[in-house]
């Protein structure tokens, strides 16, 4: 596949969808970072409870890119819903379908979807390969080792 990138800097993505009933990935608005991905099934989660739902769809992702998908915000907000392992990885050698483990973080109300609901978004983005160099130690920085909290930034915290 060809990594050239088409007019306004977008790559193409080869997509397989292995359930033509379902639409493909599609950006709601110009400009939006993440395309809907949608659920091929229905499936209720009651409070707590985590499911992984396949969405019908497959990727060949250009060598260099990934893809990772995120939690769609108004799910978030009106139901609790989120992704488990948020953002998820799809990476570029990846051919299978793509699922998404979605978990109900309500308390008290179950969250119902429906085939074809969207739930959740695919971001792809250029990603580098590292080089790792081991060291006996590591160069000096303003942060240092300061870690979980060390900015502070709530008030319940001082």
């Amino acid at each position: 596949m060809s990594t050239t990138s088409l007019e306004g800097g977008r790559i193409p993505v080869t997509v397989h969808r292995l359930d033509p009933g379902l639409p493909l990935p599609a950006y709601a608005h110009s400009g939006d970072a993440g395309a809907d991905l949608y659920t091929a099934v229905d499936a209720v989660l009651d409070p707590g409870e985590r499911v992984t739902v396949p969405t019908g769809l497959a990727i060949a992702l250009p060598e260099g890119y990934a893809a990772f998908v995120h939690p769609r915000s108004g799910l978030a907000a009106r139901c609790g819903l989120t992704i488990v392992n948020a953002p998820g990885t799809v990476d570029a050698g990846y051919r299978g379908e793509i699922r998404v483990t979605l978990l109900n973080t309500d308390r008290d109300t179950p969250v119902k979807l429906s085939r074809g609901d969207r739930i959740a978004q695919l971001v792809i983005q250029r990603v580098e390969h590292a080089v790792f160099v081991e060291a006996d130690s590591l160069p000096e920085s303003p942060r240092g080792t300061g870690g979980f909290g060390s900015t502070g930034g709530h008030a319940a915290q001082r």
